[in-house]
């Protein structure tokens, strides 16, 4: 087995499909590729484990849950609860609502089951955020979920402005990493002219250029050099 297929085995635990084929057809372009994501995921400005929950809830954003669940994984192998997880989907429903909400579902039932926890599924998918934060919630039993029913207490009151700031502030998960995770929303869809304003307020919130550089970087992964163009536009040179 050669070393990037062995990467990718030790990464999740089985060589995925898209990864055996890559290298059936062109080995030379896998090892490529295994290169520069060996290099953004490691720990630098944002952890690794910052690197998957970001990544996982991105891709909750936009609704497409393979990626979703692949960097879920990530983000509990290396070290983060599930209330945590369940918080930084909370931005994802920001974006895109209550379909990245239902999406989140899959997520926090896989990453519970990863911590050798099985739920019993809703009968069908829930229609309002609302219902999926519920669900969530009944899940945790027993982990600390006193942010997420805040939370739930204010989606239900009809406020969104009151809801955008509570998803927004610091909660078991930073008030920086969430404004980082919503400017990411944006990049991976392609939108770098509504993502500028989101990393303004990253940097209010605390974060660096590094930090919005890697964003750039974990987004290139999930949306292709695209996004990189996209999050370049409104990042600072480093003179």
């Amino acid at each position: 087995m050669s070393k990037a297929l062995d990467y990718f085995k030790e990464v999740y635990d089985v060589v995925p499909g898209w990864v055996q084929k890559m290298h059936d057809y062109s080995p030379a372009v896998l090892d490529t590729y295994t290169g520069i994501r060996g290099e953004i995921m490691q720990d630098s400005a944002l952890s690794r484990k910052e690197k998957d929950a970001l990544i996982a809830s991105m891709n909750a954003a936009r609704l497409y849950s393979r990626s979703m669940l692949f960097h879920t994984k990530g983000a509990i192998d290396f070290g983060y609860t599930v209330p945590e997880l369940a918080e930084f989907f909370l931005t994802s429903y920001l974006y895109k609502g209550d379909q990245a909400m239902a999406l989140a579902l899959e997520a926090i039932s896989y990453a519970l089951e990863l911590k050798g926890k099985t739920v019993a599924q809703p009968a069908q998918s829930p229609e309002r955020a609302a219902d999926s934060l519920k669900i969530i919630i009944d899940w945790l039993d027993g982990e600390d979920t006193s942010y997420l029913k805040e939370t739930l207490a204010l989606i239900r009151s009809g406020k969104p402005e009151d809801v955008k700031a509570k998803i927004l502030e610091d909660g078991l998960i930073s008030s920086r990493l969430k404004h980082l995770n919503m400017a990411g929303n944006f990049i991976v869809e392609l939108n770098g002219k509504d993502a500028a304003p989101w990393m303004e307020k990253a940097r209010t919130a605390g974060a660096s250029e590094a930090d919005l550089a890697d964003i750039g970087y974990i987004c290139i992964l999930t949306a292709g050099i695209p996004a990189w163009f996209e999050l370049s536009d409104s990042l600072k040179t480093t003179e």
